[in-house]
């Protein structure tokens, strides 16, 4: 069967694998859609530190179930439409004891550290299995990053009273602001593509910030009574925004990062002090989360056309991922369609 390969930076194949066989504790899964993902682009760069080449990439997944083995559960059965929860747990690390098996000391998620779902089949264990009834396989796809923001809006703990000032407003970015929308928080939405803030209304956002065209302390400021957020979500992973995160932040407020930066950052760190802040790492998401994510998309209210950039066949997905390297910025999502 085919399969997408990243097999050196820039370089892609389209290659032959062997169908995957379904054990007693499995599901055997048809992929109909793949997302591209950021960590696939960086892979595609080279600049993906956790990445041994060559790798299949793909972790959002729309799905459906294809068979299942004798040991998984009646009520996952052929024909449903499906997401996968990419991510391992060892069950053993400080993470895992915690209950916080998203931030397992030893993960392997699919496209990054074995290889993923751009592929025609895939057997996963049942329970990493994510029923999504009411929703098609193309939209099951947007589940994984949307969680991933989901889950940033509870690590800092959003409630109706705060205002949520999220940095990047890309699919995971996106995600945030949806969360804090529904949690009846003000959000503040801050990028530097004007499509992407509207959508961002779109998603939730009350307020829009372009921060290479508007002084973004002034308007902070302004939007706050001077006080500043009472969050900061980071979900570009630079330098620069992981800088703002702090500086703009109000007292006692809490900051949460997600995207990482590729590079040492410098920060004042009496500001940590001063304000007294929680500073937070958010890393994947949990079955609450997606579930709630599910929950979004099946109210209808999102505007799912919007966040799907491009769909393309496996054949083409080397050329996708060189035009997105070109853009970075104008993307969304870039769905890879399996299904024929």
């Amino acid at each position: 069967m085919k399969a997408l390969q990243i097999t050196s930076p820039r370089h892609t194949t389209l290659t032959e694998i062997e169908k995957p066989t379904c054990a007693a504790n499995e599901v055997l899964l048809r992929i109909k859609y793949v997302g591209f993902c950021g960590s696939d682009l960086n892979t595609y760069l080279g600049k993906n530190p956790m990445v041994k080449l060559p790798v299949i990439p793909g972790h959002e997944v729309g799905a459906v179930i294809e068979a299942t083995g004798t040991d998984v559960p009646a009520n996952l059965k052929a024909g449903m439409n499906v997401t996968v929860n990419p991510y391992t747990s060892c069950g053993k690390c400080a993470s895992c004891r915690n209950g916080r098996v998203n931030a397992c000391e030893h993960n392997e998620t699919f496209g990054v550290q074995r290889n993923g779902t751009m592929t025609e089949l895939v057997a996963v264990p049942w329970q990493k299995v994510i029923v999504a009834d009411g929703l098609s396989a193309r939209d099951c796809a947007l589940v994984e990053p949307l969680s991933v923001g989901f889950h940033a809006v509870s690590r800092a703990g959003v409630t109706d009273t705060d205002t949520v000032m999220v940095i990047g407003c890309g699919m995971v970015g996106l995600g945030a602001i949806a969360r804090s929308a529904m949690r009846g928080a003000r959000v503040i939405a801050v990028d530097i593509d004007n499509g992407k803030l509207n959508v961002a209304r779109a998603m939730g956002a009350t307020y829009t910030l372009n921060s290479q065209t508007e002084n973004v302390h002034a308007a902070l400021q302004d939007y706050t009574g001077g006080f500043g957020p009472d969050v900061v979500i980071e979900a570009v992973g630079s330098p620069a925004t992981y800088v703002t995160a702090v500086e703009e932040v109000s007292f006692t407020g809490r900051v949460v990062y997600i995207g990482y930066a590729k590079s040492d950052v410098s920060f004042q760190t009496k500001l940590f002090v001063q304000k007294e802040l929680d500073i937070r790492g958010s890393r994947n998401a949990l079955p609450s989360d997606f579930r709630a994510a599910i929950r979004f998309l099946q109210q209808g209210t999102c505007p799912i056309d919007d966040l799907i950039s491009a769909i393309a066949p496996i054949e083409e997905g080397g050329d996708m991922l060189a035009q997105w390297a070109e853009a970075p910025s104008k993307v969304f999502r870039i769905l890879i369609k399996l299904e024929k």
